[in-house]
């Protein structure tokens, strides 16, 4: 790999480097309280006690599941309404207000409500998912399979296809890139609305671990938590971004 391309790769994250080197000098001057700003070897350091002890891993897992759960139900809704919209427009008539209404309401806005009907156990955190990633998955996926190629559909049905063949054949695969496009934005939107639900009541996960960081007054763990959470979602982000374009190159669109 010459110079050229190894900057080119490198370029999105030079930023993090100079915000690195930047919170090394400020903590080498002491410009802020190390109980505000801990300095980042004090970070490094508690990383590596929180992972021999397990704690991260635990912690990661445990929300990671949940995402996985509420992620995969929100699917399964998302891909069900989106047919109805699709292919039976009558009936999805029925839905558009209530979708419209609970689309605009912020998911931790029922926290509350949840808690007093299901206690702090896990129904309340998926259901928040749900919630979260519901609306942009079923957008997507309304999306792909509304915009397919209305010339593709008659060309299979001219082949004598049947419906359920024009469906698995050209439709499905027509939206596939929507579809995984949708997984995508919706996992974003699981992270950050299970990370507020576990900061009100859990007693596991990422959330719940930066809390109690914050009243036992370690802000270094407290930074652990949120450098977590950012660098799972990247990763996720950059996972799903290799997966759109391996599935998609070549795919139905475009042909």
């Amino acid at each position: 790999m010459n110079r050229s391309n190894l900057h080119k790769r490198l370029k999105p994250y030079y930023i993090f480097g100079v915000l690195l080197l930047l919170w090394f000098v400020a903590a080498k001057l002491e410009v802020w309280n190390a109980y505000l700003l801990p300095p980042p070897w004090k970070v490094a350091d508690a990383f590596v006690t929180m992972w021999q002890r397990g704690e991260i891993t635990a912690s990661v897992l445990v929300s990671l599941r949940r995402v996985l759960i509420g992620l995969g139900i929100s699917f399964a809704l998302a891909f069900l309404a989106s047919l109805l919209t699709a292919y039976r427009p009558n009936q999805a008539e029925y839905l558009r207000q209530i979708i419209n209404f609970m689309r605009n309401v912020p998911p931790l806005a029922v926290i509350s409500l949840l808690i007093l009907w299901f206690g702090i156990g896990e129904t309340p955190k998926i259901i928040v998912i749900v919630l979260a990633s519901f609306f942009h998955i079923y957008m997507n996926i309304s999306k792909g399979f509304l915009e397919c190629d209305r010339k593709l559909i008659e060309v299979g049905r001219s082949m004598g296809f049947s419906e359920k063949k024009v469906f698995w054949k050209i439709c499905l695969p027509y939206a596939r890139e929507d579809i995984l496009v949708g997984l995508r934005t919706g996992l974003g939107y699981s992270w950050r609305a299970l990370i507020g639900a576990e900061m009100i009541a859990a007693s596991s996960g990422l959330g719940y671990m930066i809390v109690y960081a914050q009243q036992m007054s370690r802000s270094d763990k407290v930074l652990i938590g949120i450098f977590l959470i950012g660098i799972i979602g990247c990763i996720s982000d950059m996972l799903f971004s290799l997966l759109i374009r391996k599935v998609c190159v070549g795919g139905v669109k475009n042909d």
